[in-house]
């Protein structure tokens, strides 16, 4: 198995060291930046006789390194601002990813290729209609994060662990994201049982404002450590078939009657990508609000150019 990542940024180094954890493969870092990749793969390679983990993991700042990979995640692109929108990011990073799918394209036309570059819904529309590739092998990581999110601020609310939530987030990866309550549970009980709708609510405007408040504390760059955590386990479930269900950016056809866009819904994902998008049961509200948040990605996507 080989994994490539796009991008030696914090998100790309430290998703680097979570695979490299999980043994998946052979790791490729790739970074324009001479010198950034190569020197953060020697420094995680140098990890391994402290972990006592075996792993082969290499940096380039060639291109042509991500020949023939099994997995392609491409983090590269600029980092927000404080007080910047996901989609404000949309030029100058179009343009970016544009040439990156260009060369997966050439370079590993049968990798399955996940996006993390903000916008993020935007940027995976973008790599499919780049690459050609079939609309399975072409996802984003966005919901997966949102969900975590979402867990990490019920389990502070209701002092259970994190890891008893089942949350689920749909919609964009940003301001139109849709933390679905009566689909997130505890223990297998819907979290209404637990919370009333004034709290929900209000868990949920914090998770849409999540991303927001961690630029604006940190001051230069976005999140990395839970970003880069839902990546390794959407690269895991893949490399290793798990046919799992996970939030995903994905290309609908129909489903949710929605076509011809890329936003985040719970799928199953397998050694061929996404294998099924999963169509829940949504209150009339909660799809009102996919339906909005699905037209606010397409009068963006106008601004792109294939």
């Amino acid at each position: 198995m080989k994994i490539s990542i796009v991008g030696a940024g914090n998100v790309g180094a430290l998703s680097a060291m979570r695979i490299a954890q999980y043994n998946l493969g052979d790791i490729f870092l790739i970074d324009i930046v001479k010198g950034l990749a190569e020197g953060k793969a020697l420094d995680l390679a140098d990890a391994q006789a402290v972990l006592g983990i075996d792993y082969n993991i290499r940096g380039s700042d060639d291109f042509n390194n991500i020949k023939d990979s099994d997995i392609v995640v491409v983090t590269a692109g600029l980092a927000r601002k404080p007080g910047m929108t996901r989609e404000e990011l949309l030029a100058r990073n179009s343009q970016i990813l544009k040439e990156v799918c260009l060369n997966i394209k050439k370079l590993a036309p049968r990798a399955v290729v996940i996006i993390v570059t903000n916008p993020l819904d935007l940027m995976t529309y973008l790599a499919l209609k780049v690459t050609g590739f079939a609309k399975n092998k072409v996802l984003g990581m966005g919901s997966s994060l949102d969900s975590s999110r979402f867990a990490n601020l019920i389990s502070q609310e209701l002092k259970l662990p994190a890891s008893s939530i089942e949350a689920m987030v749909a919609g964009a990866h940003g301001e139109g994201m849709l933390p679905l309550a009566k689909q997130t549970k505890i223990k297998g009980v819907n979290l209404e049982e637990f919370l009333s709708d004034e709290k929900t609510a209000c868990l949920t405007k914090k998770t849409v404002e999540r991303g927001a408040q961690i630029v604006a504390l940190l001051g230069s760059g976005s999140a990395f450590f839970a970003p880069s955590a839902a990546v390794a386990q959407m690269v895991r479930v893949i490399a290793k078939d798990e046919k799992r269900i996970l939030g995903a950016c994905a290309y609908l056809d129909g489903e949710y009657g929605i076509k011809d866009i890329c936003i985040g819904v719970p799928c199953r994902l397998g050694k061929a990508g996404i294998e099924k998008i999963i169509e829940l049961e949504l209150t009339a509200k909660e799809k009102k609000e996919l339906l909005r948040s699905a037209e606010a990605m397409r009068g963006l996507l106008k601004q792109l150019t294939f």
